[in-house]
């Protein structure tokens, strides 16, 4: 109980010293329960000072004869290691011994320490796994723990060798032989989990995990089946030897291994096979809970894509379980994937629509109710009989909530856009809508009886009918949002004409802080609307519609301090030949009035850019953002680099408070702001690929150049990739900006598309030794030489 109740408080030593000299007393008893126990809780109360008193008692504890004393010592030191790493990493000797101890146990402690041990020296690693595999791991715990670091030692060597050999294969097959089951289980597990497994390398898994199927350990089989189930995902021919065995899992009393044997047999299936797997799965979703059932629905969706001709029995089972009792998500599953069996498979869509009108006849969901009456808006007109769609449509009006009526509404006069000989059933419809008692209702009535001619006003052509209510709304909603409120009642009606179709960005400022005043253009929401905005601003300004092509712009950079005289920052606009500097101004100061507000640059730091011209800005009131504009030429595919050093010129007025008028005389004045920069990476776009391996590929190694570089001394190794990409300005994939916490080695993956609109492809490896030197190795694909050649010139200067 003493030994319970410190561990749990666990006080700082220096509070408890005499608590402190009991258990260090304990640790040199004799009896070995109370030296394991002590070691224990001495350990989660010491500090790095006391440690260094006991640790020659606890590196004997280590290699000591009794299991749970060592044990004890080996699971401090994993917890030791988190606060004192440099004391912990001096046991490796004493560890190394423990590794080869008789017990299982602590064999398994002492493998899992050495390995946090070392886990920062890749090399370290590979030597330590390279050992072990030769047969001197007999605890299978240890075994399932060397599986798992090999694994990894794979996987780093595979990123970084691109050749088909792949190392400790045949140590993980000969795991397959091993006579502990969870050896077994882990080494298949792990085959599967290979980067760019071949069927060949499959096959003994495969094998083994088709045994465990029929184990009478319920989890085994739940093991064997969930690896096969994420498999078949990948290589689903690999896994149709064990159907069989699946299929006697289907009434397994274990409802997640039927589930799991379900979802993998529709994975795996034949066409033949489907109507009899569709009878077993009937009685066996009644009993299973919504997330599994869900599960279900979305492989039977899978397969009726994979074999389109079976759509009648696979359309017949969805339509029977969405009559059942169901959850939302249950339901909102079965009907997206008879939606999109509608959609692609056309023979479904006249039974797949008729599977949803009778749903709606009894659906308590309203999402789902205006959602499928949309989709039934968009696709019954096409169908070869629309007119039988129309009672199951009308009796929402009559029936539902306000929301499903306006929405039914809507699609009765999509129903009599598109079919003339509906027209006039459809407007004494529309008309009993008029009457109801939601405004909504009746306001889409009185439109759509409008638009369509049903009230005997002038009926527009079809193709506008038709845009307006199939067409999609090509105007921003918080645009029209706000044209609306700033509307005011007159003889004029509203003009949707009038509303702004941009999309307009919020102030930096404002997005920075809400006190701070707005500093004109900032940051759109988008990178594509970014560069429509500015590219529109500046092909509106005759000095600079000679450019050309923008290339880029960049993200605002502030050159004041907060809450200063004045606000300003710089947006850098690229052109193959130019350089626009778009200085954005504020003036926080109510009683002054600027006038001939420009920015004088001064290029000296920057000798490959020549100014060519300015656009000064005639006036800048209190409060009201505006831009003066600075344009350099550059040499043309070069990547030119430069520092700028700023000063604000202008002439000031003062205003008088209370009439607001500002004097006829000024005086000139200037501030100084922060310097600008342009870098390598204001010529990089990051532009992300989706399937980098296939990217890389794809370009070829015709403009490929591979260097090593030395990074210096970094704090990390994250540090030092965050470097580079920021460095090159390319955009990450696959997640692969992430470095593990303590990693020693790392590989990243970057693309993007270079001045003159080149695509570039990056695979970046990362090294650190020991004294924090972080080496890398810089492999660069692209559509030209040149560029290949600049990627490397931008890292090695």
């Amino acid at each position: 109980m003493v030994y319970l109740i410190i561990k749990e408080l666990s006080p700082a030593s220096d509070e408890v010293i005499i608590v402190t000299s009991c258990l260090m007393k304990d640790m040199n008893s004799k009896t070995d329960v109370y030296r394991a126990n002590a070691i224990r809780v001495l350990c989660r109360i010491i500090d790095g000072t006391l440690l260094t008193q006991i640790e020659r008692y606890l590196k004997q504890a280590i290699v000591d004869k009794n299991p749970v004393v060592a044990s004890a010592a080996l699971v401090s030191g994993i917890h030791l290691l988190q606060t004192t790493p440099e004391i912990v990493k001096r046991w490796s000797n004493e560890v190394q011994e423990a590794v080869q101890s008789r017990s299982a146990l602590v064999q398994f402690h002492a493998l899992a320490l050495l390995h946090q041990i070392r886990q920062n020296d890749r090399l370290a690693v590979s030597k330590l796994v390279t050992s072990l595999t030769r047969g001197t791991v007999r605890s299978p715990l240890a075994q399932c723990l060397l599986i798992r670091y090999t694994s990894l030692v794979i996987k780093e060597s595979s990123m970084n060798n691109q050749s088909t050999e792949r190392p400790f294969y045949d140590f993980m097959e000969g795991c397959l032989r091993h006579k502990s089951e969870m050896v077994i289980f882990e080494a298949a597990r792990a085959i599967t989990e290979l980067n760019g497994v071949t069927s060949r390398e499959l096959t003994p898994a495969i094998t083994v995990l088709q045994l465990f199927l029929s184990s009478s350990k319920p989890v085994l089989r739940f093991a064997a089946v969930r690896t096969l189930n994420k498999v078949a995902m990948t290589h689903p021919m690999a896994v149709t030897n064990c159907n069989i065995d699946m299929e006697s899992l289907i009434s397994d009393q274990n409802r997640s291994i039927a589930t799991l044997a379900i979802t993998t047999l529709l994975k795996t299936g034949n066409e033949s096979g489907v109507d009899r797997l569709m009878k077993q799965i009937t009685n066996f979703m009644s009993d299973i809970a919504d997330e599994f059932k869900i599960v279900v629905v979305d492989a039977i969706r899978s397969l009726c894509l994979k074999f389109p001709l079976k759509y009648r029995t696979l359309m017949n089972f969805l339509s029977n379980i969405l009559r059942e009792e169901g959850g939302f998500e249950y339901k909102k599953a079965i009907v997206d994937s008879i939606v999109i069996l509608i959609r692609d498979i056309p023979d479904a869509k006249e039974s797949g629509l008729l599977h949803l009108c009778e749903f709606i006849e009894d659906c308590e969901f309203t999402y789902l109710s205006t959602q499928i009456l949309h989709f039934l808006g968009v696709e019954g007109p096409k169908t070869s009989d629309p007119s039988k769609y129309i009672r199951y449509i009308y009796n929402r009006v009559i029936l539902e909530n306000a929301t499903v009526r306006a929405s039914a509404v809507s699609t009765l006069a999509k129903f009599g856009a598109m079919v003339d000989s509906l027209k006039p059933r459809i407007f004494v419809l529309l008309r009993r809508c008029l009457y109801d008692n939601d405004d909504e209702v009746r306001d889409r009535a009185t439109l759509y009886l409008n638009t369509l001619g049903g009230d005997g006003s002038v009926v527009e052509t079809d193709q506008d009918v038709k845009d307006f209510l199939f067409g999609s709304l090509d105007i921003p909603l918080v645009n029209l949002e706000t044209s609306l409120k700033n509307y005011e009642p007159t003889d004029e009606p509203f003009d949707i004409s009038s509303v702004p179709r941009e999309v307009k960005s919020q102030p930096l400022a404002e997005k920075k802080t809400a006190g701070k005043k707005p500093t004109a253009l900032g940051a759109p929401p988008t990178p594509a609307s970014t560069v429509d905005t500015y590219e529109k601003l500046l092909s509106s300004i005759p000095e600079f519609s000679t450019f050309g092509q923008l290339f880029k712009s960049s993200a605002p950079v502030e050159l004041t301090e907060a809450e200063t005289e004045y606000a300003v920052n710089v947006v850098k606009h690229i052109y193959d030949n130019h350089v626009v500097f778009q200085y954005n101004c504020t003036n926080t100061i109510p009683e002054q009035l600027l006038e001939n507000v420009v920015v004088v640059v001064d290029a000296s730091e920057a000798e490959e850019f020549a100014e060519v011209t300015t656009k000064p800005l005639k006036s800048l009131p209190y409060d009201t953002p505006g831009q003066t504009f600075v344009a350099f030429e550059k040499p043309e595919g070069v990547p030119a680099v430069g520092r700028f050093s700023n000063v604000l010129k202008f002439l000031v007025k003062e205003v008088d408070p209370s009439t607001g008028e500002a004097d006829e005389d000024g005086v000139e004045d200037e501030y100084q702001l922060e310097d600008s920069e342009i870098v390598a990476a204001d010529y990089m776009l990051k532009v992300g690929v989706s399937n980098f391996r296939n990217a890389w590929e794809s370009l070829g190694p015709d403009f490929e150049r591979v260097d090593e570089y030395g990074l210096g001394p970094r704090e990390n190794l994250s540090e030092a990739v965050n470097a580079v990409i920021s460095l090159l300005g390319m955009q990450p994939c696959e997640g692969t900006e992430v470095v593990a916490a303590n990693s020693r080695s790392h590989t990243c993956l970057l693309s993007g598309v270079y001045i003159g609109n080149m695509k570039v492809l990056v695979r970046l490896s990362f090294g650190v030794d020991s004294s924090k030197e972080v080496a890398m190795k810089l492999a660069v694909r692209s559509e030209d030489e040149s560029v290949t050649d600049a990627i490397h010139d931008i890292v090695a200067n």
